[in-house]
């Protein structure tokens, strides 16, 4: 339940961010990230989101997000496509995907799976390219959470974001380390 309380205040400061930095969205998207005041970012009505810096240097991120409940992911392998293009990006830019689950004791709302493409970001300037994070969906899972995000200085643009159950043999992309030790041995 707290998981939940925090999740709804995060989405209530963030709409009221993005209505203080004169962002433009359409419905559903909010805005994030450790320094949102330095990026303009707005959504068009054909479904074009745009992230832009406004300052010249910037150490953090803006992100445009969105999260979802979408029970009939849970217990499937999901892909997550999107198409981005990217101008001056010094910095990177990606897509992102997390999987958070229902609070309870055992996880204290920590996410199940993550993937922000950091070792395969984007860079510099770029042409409409399409891009996907694969992650497993947990049967606990309260709900799934994914945007866009740009880190530095640039601007990006993405659209046509889609999700997808696929079989167990197409890879995931998952950043998170691996709970168990996979037959490594570890002394002292």
């Amino acid at each position: 339940m707290r998981h939940l309380l925090l999740v709804a205040i995060l989405m209530i400061a963030t709409v009221a961010s993005a209505n203080k930095f004169g962002t433009k969205l359409s419905s559903g998207w909010s805005v994030a990230g450790d320094m949102p005041d330095k990026y303009e970012m707005s959504s068009d009505d054909n479904g074009v989101c745009h992230i832009q810096s406004t300052a010249k240097r910037i150490k953090g991120f803006g992100t445009l997000m969105r999260t979802a409940v979408v029970e009939k992911y849970n217990g499937q392998r999901v892909r997550m496509t999107g198409y981005m293009r990217s101008e001056n990006v010094d910095g990177w830019a990606s897509f992102w995907f997390r999987v958070d689950p229902k609070a309870d004791n055992d996880n204290k709302g920590n996410s199940t799976a993550f993937d922000n493409m950091y070792y395969r970001s984007i860079k510099g300037t770029t042409e409409w390219k399409e891009y996907e994070i694969v992650l497993d969906v947990d049967e606990n899972t309260a709900n799934i959470a994914f945007g866009a995000l740009l880190n530095g200085t640039g601007e990006i643009w993405f659209k046509d974001v889609h999700f997808e159950t696929v079989t167990n043999d197409v890879p995931v992309t998952d950043m998170k380390v691996a709970k168990n030790d996979n037959g490594v041995e570890f002394n002292d």
